[in-house]
C-alpha cells in the first residue's frame, strides 16, 4: 500500500482516481454508501484535485421547492464575487431575486410572495448560474447534492429532478454529484436515467487489513500505537467492521484516554468502546423509537445472529419473523435508512457501533 496516499483516502484510492477523471471530463456521478463511509470526503477531495469550485446543498434541509432554491442561491453566494451576483440580479433576475448588502458581505435572496409559476421561473434562471460562474472564474464547478433523494418527498412527479439533471447535463463546465445511501441506487433506474445516465460509485466497508494500516497511521501522528503483544488492534477492528466513520470516532476516544508515546492495550480499547457506547446510547435509543416495530425486530435479529439469508424459512422460524412482504418491506426500509446493507454485503448492519450496542444490550 502506498502510504504517501492522504490518510482519508487510504483504501479508496481507485474510487478517488475514477472520480477525479470523471469530474475532469464533465461527468456526473451518483455516489452511494452508508453515513460515515467517506462519500463527501472523496468527492470534495476529487473536486479540489481538478481545481473545481464546490457548491453544496443538503437536500434534507430542502423541504419544498422554494427552500431548495434558497439553498442553491446561498451556495452560489458563498463562491462568487458580490459585484458579479449584483450584476446578474440587475440584468436577469430582479423579478425573482434581491441582493442585500450586509455587514459581512452580501446575500442573494429569493423574493417573498412569489407564486408557484414564478418560483419555477426563478428555478430555471438560477440553474443557469453555475455555468456562468464557471466561465467567469475559468474553473469547473461541482454541485454536490447530499441526500438528494429526499427532494422526492415534495417533487412527487420528478419535475424538479428531471429539469435539474437535464440542465446541468448541458452545462459544459459543471458536474453534479448526487450522494445517497446504498439502497437508493436501485431507485434511480427511471426514464431520466436513460436520457441522462449517471456514473455510479459504491463505497463498501473497508477491508480489515486496509483499515488496520489506516488506524496505525492515524495513531502514529499522535505518537501512539497498538501493543502488538495484545489483541488491542483485533478488538478495534472487530468493533468498527471496516466503517471509517466509526473507526474515526473510536480513534478520537483512544487519543483522549492514552498518553502520547505509549502502547495502546486491549484494556484501553475496551474502555474506549464501552465509554463510546454509553455516550451513544441515547442516540441509539432515540433511533429505535423512530423505527417501526418490525424493523426494530429484524435489526436486533441481524445484530445478534448475522445471516446472509434473513428470508430463509429456518431464520424466520428461529426468530419469529413474519413471512412475505412484511419481512421484505422491513429489510428494504432499513436499507433506505442506511442501517443495513443489502444482499451484496450479506445484510450486515451498516453502523457497527450500533450493532455492538444492540448485542451488548440484548445479551
Amino acid at each position: 500500500m502506498d502510504l504517501s496516499t492522504p490518510l482519508e483516502l487510504i483504501g479508496r484510492s481507485a474510487e478517488f482516481q475514477y472520480i477525479v477523471e470523471l469530474l475532469a471530463q464533465d461527468g456526473d456521478l451518483l455516489i452511494t454508501g452508508v453515513p460515515g463511509s467517506g462519500r463527501r470526503t472523496l468527492v470534495k477531495g476529487a473536486a479540489q484535485e481538478v481545481g473545481a469550485i464546490v457548491l453544496e446543498i443538503d437536500c434534507i434541509r430542502a423541504t419544498e421547492g422554494e427552500r431548495f432554491l434558497q439553498l442553491l442561491a446561498e451556495a452560489v453566494n458563498q463562491n462568487w464575487q458580490p459585484e458579479k451576483i449584483q450584476e446578474w440580479v440587475a440584468n436577469t433576475a430582479s423579478e425573482f431575486f434581491i441582493y442585500l448588502m450586509e455587514e459581512n458581505g452580501g446575500k442573494l435572496k429569493l423574493l417573498r410572495s412569489l407564486n408557484q409559476k414564478q418560483i419555477w421561473q426563478a428555478f430555471e434562471i438560477l440553474l443557469e448560474l453555475p455555468q456562468m460562474m464557471a466561465v467567469d472564474l475559468h474553473k469547473r464547478v461541482v454541485l454536490i447534492l447530499q441526500s438528494f433523494p429526499h427532494i422526492r418527498s415534495w417533487d412527487r412527479n420528478g419535475l424538479w429532478e428531471a429539469t435539474f439533471r437535464r440542465e446541468i447535463k448541458t452545462q459544459t463546465h459543471v458536474s453534479y454529484v448526487l450522494i445517497a445511501t446504498i439502497a437508493e441506487t436501485n431507485n434511480h433506474a427511471d426514464e431520466d436515467e436513460t436520457n441522462y445516465p449517471l456514473e455510479t460509485v459504491q463505497l463498501p466497508p473497508l477491508a480489515k487489513e486496509i483499515l488496520a494500516v489506516w488506524a496505525r497511521e492515524m495513531l502514529h501522528t499522535e505518537g501512539l500505537k497498538f501493543d502488538s503483544r495484545s489483541l488491542a488492534l483485533q478488538l478495534f477492528l472487530d468493533a468498527v467492521q471496516g466503517h471509517i466513520g466509526d473507526a474515526m470516532t473510536l480513534i478520537r476516544r483512544l487519543k483522549t484516554l492514552c498518553h502520547p508515546d505509549s502502547l495502546i492495550t486491549e484494556q484501553e480499547v475496551e474502555q474506549a468502546i464501552t465509554g463510546l457506547l454509553q455516550d451513544l446510547s441515547i442516540t441509539f435509543e432515540s433511533l429505535l423509537m423512530l423505527l417501526p416495530a418490525n424493523q426494530v425486530h429484524i435489526l436486533e435479529c441481524l445484530a445478534l445472529d448475522p445471516t446472509v439469508k434473513p428470508q430463509s424459512k429456518e431464520y424466520i422460524q428461529k426468530h419469529g419473523l413474519s413471512r412475505g412482504g412484511s419481512l421484505q418491506g422491513a429489510l428494504t426500509g432499513l436499507q433506505h435508512k442506511g442501517l443495513i446493507y443489502g444482499a451484496e454485503q450479506g445484510y450486515s448492519l451498516a453502523l457497527p457501533l450500533l450493532a455492538l450496542w444492540l448485542r451488548r444490550r440484548l445479551s
